[in-house]
């Protein structure tokens, strides 16, 4: 069947690492919860879930290959029929087949959540954006951390995270809210990978 409705979720590095305190001081508590409830939306409908893992070039990383900052959480496990990406820069359609993947499955919208967003989802998006898709960033269902601007000033995990999204709306991207998430996928939506 031809796939001109596909609506694909896009989770980026929500690894072990992510969860640890050595991550930094994070905002948006609540955007685990989110991002499981669209997964679990997106596999009702048998639409399709592509999961980006970052796997680190330096060895003091919390994503160094081989220990379990590396994996993926356990509420964030791949189905064996989900796609997997790994990256070893932020943007996940460097050195990938990412972006020949979601032009097979004739992708109508491209679905970003994740972390950290001014890191991996940002530039993961300005590229998306860049190559033509149609994407959106679940703003509810990313976080970032704290993190100094260029002139030495102290910026809240907030901050960054209300700065990154501020970067990609209306020009690489659209943010929106998880409940309009949903509604780009129609209940009446019939499976994509088979």
């Amino acid at each position: 069947m031809p796939m001109n409705k596909t609506a694909v979720l896009m989770i980026i590095d929500m690894q072990q690492g992510m969860s640890w305190p050595q991550a930094g001081e994070r905002n948006n508590p609540n955007a685990e919860h989110e991002i499981a409830e669209l997964i679990a939306h997106w596999r009702a409908n048998h639409a399709p879930i592509v999961h980006v893992r970052h796997i680190s070039t330096e060895p003091e990383s919390l994503f160094w290959p081989d220990q379990d900052g590396v994996l993926f959480q356990d509420a964030f496990q791949p189905l064996e029929d989900e796609k997997v990406i790994e990256k070893s820069v932020p943007d996940a359609f460097i050195y990938s087949d990412l972006e020949k993947w979601l032009l097979k499955l004739n992708t109508q919208a491209l679905v970003v959540v994740g972390v950290s967003t001014n890191n991996s989802v940002e530039s993961t998006v300005r590229s998306a954006g860049n190559l033509g898709f149609t994407t959106y960033v679940v703003g509810s269902a990313c976080f970032a951390f704290e993190k100094e601007d260029f002139f030495g000033q102290s910026r809240s995990a907030d901050e960054v995270h209300a700065m990154s999204l501020a970067n990609l709306h209306g020009e690489y991207a659209t943010v929106i809210t998880q409940d309009e998430a949903f509604a780009l996928l129609p209940k009446e939506h019939t499976s994509l990978r088979d």
